[in-house]
């Protein structure tokens, strides 16, 4: 896959990487990235108030289902991080509703403020320079970026291993950044190359495509509930 590959080339190469997931676990998903929102690491018991289940219900949900390979906890078993969402700092931030969150990589910031369903403040940093990289991306779209010229590096998604959380972010999201150009993004993929670039409104088209297949009936449910 080179740089010049559409995103319905990128869905065919990754989708074998995101299982089919149930309504329950979809509604479960969405719970607990709302509860990670909150800024503070979530307990299973919390989880399990949020979803109105008993403890053991919720607590298999994270360990042995669809989700669970998505599901980071710390030593103490809080959940810290899900589905590229996290409470603890990492090279790429978010503020949503003035709390600040982070993402393991450049795409997932993209893709929370709809599983979120509110506008986020991304503030990242070019790895090859070292320049500050903003962007303010809604549900619907990405609505700008500083400076205009940015990109974003993907890894090949056949180099990808999504059995678990850290091999996530081993095989793919340690090498998915933001660029304040192309020039910098180029000299970076240059010497990685099994990556290529895309611009933040086409990560942004995959990831939403990504949400739909793990998340979109559930999604849906919340839209028209509130419409």
């Amino acid at each position: 896959m080179n740089k010049t590959a559409t995103i319905d080339e990128l869905w065919e190469a990754a989708c074998c990487h995101f299982p089919v997931v149930s309504q329950e676990e979809q509604r479960a998903g969405i719970v607990l990235l709302r509860e990670l929102a909150g800024g503070e690491p979530v307990t299973i018991a919390q989880l399990a108030r949020a979803l109105g289940t008993p403890t053991e219900t919720a607590e298999a949900l994270t360990r042995d289902s669809a989700l669970s390979p998505f599901v980071h906890a710390g030593e103490e078993g809080r959940i810290q991080g899900f589905w590229g969402l996290s409470v603890t700092p990492t090279h790429h931030q978010l503020t949503v509703n003035g709390r600040k969150l982070w993402a393991w990589c450049a795409p997932d910031s993209l893709e929370h403020p709809e599983l979120l369903g509110d506008t986020a403040e991304i503030e990242s940093r070019d790895p090859e320079t070292g320049q500050l990289i903003r962007l303010t991306v809604s549900p619907a779209r990405v609505e700008a970026v500083e400076p205009t010229g940015a990109v974003v590096s993907m890894r090949r998604p056949e180099t990808w291993n999504a059995t678990s959380a850290a091999r996530i972010m081993a095989s793919a999201c340690h090498f998915h950044f933001f660029f304040a150009s192309r020039e910098s993004g180029e000299r970076w993929v240059a010497k990685h190359p099994e990556t290529f670039l895309l611009s933040p409104d086409e990560v942004f088209a995959f990831v939403t495509r990504v949400n739909s297949h793990m998340f979109g009936t559930e999604l849906a449910r919340r839209r028209a509930n509130r419409a």
